[in-house]
């Protein structure tokens, strides 16, 4: 179970991964080793899967963002396996989930250019012999970046 101070130090470290245990202290109320336990514990439980760093995808030159919907002909566990090898096989796709609804899976890519997304589409997703149909949406604008999970 998670106390009001395990949800606020996840919170802090969602904004701000790099805190220290001195830093999570002064926040929580703690001392650096109470707040640096807690830390290890809600890392060993699972609530804290990773650390990662939040990249600018224009200034990797990833100027189109996109979601794709995919519709597959056949539904069976080789070919949602085949499909979900290929998925990770995609450094473009960058999300992948399974969907009720129309759409099987909708899938989260970044590509350099109109050109790249293109071939992404009709030379890797398209031609996957569980693939029937897609569907693709081009972002626009992104009006809130992937925010924290709430605690």
């Amino acid at each position: 179970m998670l106390d009001s101070t395990d949800t606020r130090l996840l919170a802090a470290l969602q904004k701000d991964a790099h805190l220290t245990a001195h830093q999570l202290g002064e926040l929580l109320n703690l001392s650096p080793s109470q707040a640096g336990r807690r830390r290890q514990r809600l890392e060993a439980e699972g609530y804290i899967t990773g650390y990662a760093a939040k990249l600018d995808p224009l200034k990797l030159g990833l100027h189109v963002q996109g979601f794709i919907q995919v519709h597959l002909g056949t539904h069976g566990p080789e070919q949602s396996a085949s499909f979900a090898r290929m998925v990770n096989s995609r450094p473009e796709i960058t999300s992948a989930w399974t969907m009720t609804g129309e759409a099987d899976y909708l899938l989260h890519v970044y590509c350099d250019d109109l050109a790249a997304l293109n071939r992404l589409l009709h030379e890797v997703i398209l031609p996957h012999p569980a693939v029937a149909r897609v569907q693709s949406q081009i972002v626009m604008d992104q009006l809130k970046r992937d925010a924290p999970l709430p605690t």
